[in-house]
């Protein structure tokens, strides 16, 4: 996990299980990227609207933006188990938003190694 906060402007990161919302692991300042529950709520609302909507397909990402931070929920596949999400923290002024996006969604895998 220490390896994403490499990625331009990351400034924490969370490990966190979509359903129950228990957090696995976390690097940096994990206050950063959110507390497991609120996060897989987050994921959870947003997929059923979405679905409600009519959405295809399950949810990949959700990025917020407020006036000094940015929010990263990535989906991480995985073989067995509950689905995961990478939460990430941003500081906006030192993240390049697509950048950051294209690091954290190429290396969400090695968290599962």
């Amino acid at each position: 996990m220490d390896r994403l906060l490499d990625s331009p402007g990351v400034t924490g990161l969370a490990l966190i299980d979509a359903v129950t919302g228990l957090t696995y692991a976390v690097a940096g300042d994990a206050a950063q990227a959110g507390t497991g529950a609120e996060c897989a709520d987050l994921a959870t609302l947003i997929s059923d609207r979405l679905g409600a909507a009519g959405a295809e397909g399950e949810l990949e990402s959700v990025v917020m933006t407020s006036r000094r931070r940015h929010h990263v929920l990535l989906s991480v596949d995985r073989t067995a188990g509950d689905p995961l999400l990478l939460a990430a923290g941003l500081d906006r002024d030192r993240a390049n938003m697509a950048l950051a996006l294209r690091s954290l969604g190429d290396r969400a895998s090695e968290v599962l190694a």
